[in-house]
């Protein structure tokens, strides 16, 4: 567990030139949000709903980011300047991901079961984005600022625009995940 959270700070540091020290970084509202979500998911995982949401909500407010304790995410998640920032219940986040202010990643209302977005690992959300639906965004990607995505990417892509669409890319490794079930079992067996 200690050699996560230490990797986890190292894994910030490097990614914000802002952070001088690891202590510094123990300030960041990230850090929070993401401390308390490990709490609120193990209580959701063990259907302690309210006491998770009690949790879920306690986070929302003191840092501005929320995250659904049902939620599932990777290792490593980095989200800077994090006000605004909404992560639905059935959002799978991969791992190295780094997400700035005001993305959501949401539900369109019209889909049932798994309702919100999958994203691969080592993907750069910028702020502002809109990744909504059960849409998988692959490995790599970068989401630009502002845009607005109801569309699989592909490998190491670009996305831009409202609505958005994808510049480069590799097409042989776009593989949507149809049951999401696998990868939850392996982040909720990982900690920080």
């Amino acid at each position: 567990m200690f050699k996560n959270i230490r990797d986890y700070f190292k894994h910030i540091k490097s990614s914000d030139p802002a952070a001088r020290s690891y202590f510094e970084v123990l300030l960041y509202p990230s850090v929070h949000a993401v401390g308390m979500y490990r709490i609120s998911n193990f209580l959701y995982r063990h259907k302690l709903y309210f006491l998770a949401r009690l949790i879920s909500q306690t986070a929302r407010f003191l840092t501005g980011i929320e995250i659904h304790p049902g939620a599932t995410i990777g290792k490593c998640l980095f989200i800077d300047h994090g006000m605004g920032v909404v992560i639905g219940e059935t959002s799978v986040v991969g791992d190295y991901v780094t997400i700035y202010q005001g993305v959501t990643l949401g539900g369109t209302g019209k889909d049932t079961g798994k309702r919100h977005p999958t994203v691969g690992d080592r993907v750069i959300i910028g702020t502002g984005a809109k990744i909504l639906g059960p849409v998988h965004i692959a490995a790599g990607s970068k989401i630009g600022a502002g845009s607005v995505v109801l569309i699989n990417t592909k490998t190491d892509s670009t996305v831009v625009g409202v609505p958005a669409r994808i510049i480069g890319g590799r097409d042989d490794s776009v593989i949507p995940i149809a049951d999401y079930q696998d990868k939850i079992k392996i982040y909720n067996d990982m900690s920080i």
